[in-house]
């Protein structure tokens, strides 16, 4: 019997890994699908893919399927987003040239006190500061943009592809860039600049990327899709167990996948960041999650955060487009085809964002759900009950 086909896309980053891991250790052909990737230049490129019906799934920025669902860009699709594929794993970096008006004010590196970093930005910067992102609609943008707001700066944001990044800083088109690993580590060891912060710092549990589909695909095909959903969790599951990580990171090594040395890739899988060339690392706890704490439930409540920043900035009307987002995540299905296979589940498919502190035992189906912290670094709490 001939195994049905799913092409997806994916942008060669680490955080790709579960998609990357379902294809070679056979999570997917245990689901009885043969798992085609298809490695994308831009972000745009993938979006286009997808709303073309070139690609039947894609690995795509968690903001990405609602913008497309309010039309933003320039691209309206119906375009769902299923399950979560990653938590976490950006970092922010400078220039050298910026990093030297830091340190001249006194900054000292901490990649983990986001207010500090805002502080020696604002007692440095004259003029406009240039931030690179790596698309308009991204959890890249939404951090920078979260961060800094109320500073006194004037920020510029630029769209940069992840792998142009490193040149970007070079060559002096952006003073700064926020993206998503190991697109940073590859700027400090070409000596570009150098990190100044992780992105967990500023939100500590933000979903990163998503599993995204069309909307009537999905209707069409609830097999596959279920099919997919249940292959990327369990290699999410794989990919969470520390042991396998190095296994991992060869794989993505690969030309096919990123095309990239080993051991910058590990340190990102490792959370031990190099903040600048030559130096001997940091640890950054929980810079990279791909299953613990329902890492892969696709919350509603982050996805009215989402879709209420991306209304304030684009002049949209609230409700209509909280209602949009709520709809992309998709927690109704992601409870339809975990749940039948025994996943524990939260009770609600809600939270205030920003609440925990602590690992936080909650209510769940199975009684057994541990959420990790993820709080704001300003100590906010976004309750989508009073958005």
């Amino acid at each position: 019997m001939t195994r049905p086909v799913l092409h997806c896309g994916f942008v060669p980053l680490v955080d790709a890994a579960p998609l990357v891991i379902a294809r070679e250790l056979g999570f997917a052909a245990k689901e009885g699908v043969v798992l085609e990737l298809l490695k994308q230049p831009s972000w745009s490129a993938l979006r286009d893919m997808l709303a073309m019906r070139h690609l039947e799934a894609a690995h795509m920025l968690s903001p990405m399927p609602i913008a497309m669902s309010l039309g933003l860009g320039g691209v309206k699709a119906d375009i769902h987003a299923v399950m979560v594929l990653s938590v976490n794993g950006n970092v922010l970096a400078a220039s050298n040239t910026l990093i030297a008006q830091l340190r001249a004010k006194g900054w000292k590196r901490d990649l983990e006190d986001a207010d500090a970093v805002a502080d020696a930005l604002e007692q440095a910067v004259q003029g406009p500061i240039r931030i690179g992102v790596p698309f308009p609609f991204s959890m890249h943008r939404e951090l920078v943009e979260y961060w800094l707001r109320g500073r006194d700066l004037q920020i510029e944001v630029h769209s940069v592809p992840p792998p142009m990044m490193s040149e970007a800083l070079k060559s002096g088109e952006v003073d700064a860039f926020c993206v998503g690993e190991p697109w940073g580590s590859r700027a400090v060891d070409a000596e570009a600049g150098e990190l100044i912060l992780a992105g967990r710092s500023i939100w500590a549990f933000s979903p990163e990327k998503v599993l995204a589909a069309r909307g009537d695909w999905i209707e069409d095909n609830p097999d596959l899709i279920g099919a997919l959903m249940r292959a990327v969790y369990h290699a999410g599951r794989w990919l969470q167990d520390p042991g396998n990580r190095v296994i991992a990171t060869d794989i993505l090594a690969r030309q096919e996948y990123l095309g990239l040395p080993a051991d910058v890739i590990e340190r990102a899988m490792k959370g031990h960041l190099l903040a600048q060339a030559r130096s001997f690392g940091t640890e950054v706890p929980g810079f990279l999650h791909f299953n613990t704490g329902a890492a892969n439930f696709p919350w509603r409540s982050q996805a009215q955060w989402i879709g209420s920043n991306l209304a304030h900035r684009h002049g949209l009307e609230l409700e209509p487009a909280l209602a949009h987002a709520r709809r992309v995540f998709r927690s109704d299905l992601y409870r339809e085809v975990m749940g039948a296979i025994g996943i524990d589940l939260p009770g609600a498919s809600d939270k205030q964002e920003g609440a925990l502190m602590h690992p936080t035992a909650v209510a769940s189906t199975r009684g057994g759900l541990i959420l990790q912290p993820d709080y704001f670094f300003d100590g906010a709490i976004f309750d989508p009950d009073e958005d």
